[in-house]
């Protein structure tokens, strides 16, 4: 499509163009690690609302799954709000770096409000591979129809997945559970370019297990917490050696 088709689509095409995102690479893995979401709830003991409850309302698959993990370990509600929040801090300089993107002169602050919502690995990324390229007014539409389609088709995976875990065989439904850490594993294996950032992945890798073993509450924050410290600690060491 050319420049000047592509200025001259309506916001119900840029809408459109939007919700397409969730037919390619990164919406169908997306949703793949969705369906091991809904297993992940249904093993953890948790009711199908919730599940899908989680989804529709907190939209970060990291933050999700450190939810329920905490809460099938049983821990205390304070407990489980500072692990959450402390996986979703990372998002404050993702919408921080998203904002700009939009045509705030046009755009009220509340609808900024509520779009940012939606803003989480998958969209951001392809919001910033492709909004810079876009016309202003072109990329509210194409944000609200990609974050939309993605959440309300993820809310429906995770549900399908959940009602048709235990019906599965055995082994078909533990492959599901995996598809979460697994997709995890792969994704920061593959955004991993620094060998401090490769430091940091071996030690959460190695200390996860530990804390698992020895049964340490929040082992899951305190793995990121040792694993990012070794990493930054390294990333200090090497600078100073270059």
């Amino acid at each position: 499509m050319s420049s000047d088709r592509s200025a001259e689509l309506s916001a119900r095409g840029w809408f459109l163009r939007g919700m397409r995102v969730l037919g390619s690479i990164p919406g169908l893995i997306l949703m793949s690690s969705f369906i091991g979401f809904g297993a992940l709830c249904r093993e953890s003991g948790l009711t199908l609302a919730q599940s899908v409850f989680i989804t529709a309302t907190m939209w970060a698959l990291p933050g999700q799954v450190i939810l329920v993990g905490a809460v099938a370990a049983g821990a205390t509600l304070p407990a489980v709000a500072l692990a959450v929040t402390l996986s979703s801090i990372r998002l404050a300089p993702m919408v921080a770096a998203w904002v700009p993107l939009m045509d705030r002169e046009r755009t009220s602050r509340w609808l900024l409000l509520v779009l940012s919502h939606f803003v989480a690995v998958t969209s951001w990324v392809v919001a910033l591979l492709r909004m810079p390229y876009m016309p202003a007014a072109a990329r509210l539409p194409f944000f609200a129809g990609m974050g939309i389609t993605l959440t309300v088709a993820n809310t429906i995976v995770t549900a399908v997945s959940y009602s048709l875990s235990a019906q599965l065989p055995l082994v078909l439904a533990g492959a599901l559970f995996f598809l979460t850490p697994v997709y995890f594993l792969i994704s920061m294996t593959a955004a991993s370019k620094l060998a401090a950032e490769r430091i940091a992945l071996l030690a959460g890798m190695l200390s996860g297990p530990v804390f698992h073993y020895y049964q340490v509450p929040l082992g899951l924050v305190w793995s990121g917490l040792v694993a990012g410290a070794l990493g930054f600690a390294a990333h200090l060491l090497l600078r100073r050696a270059a």
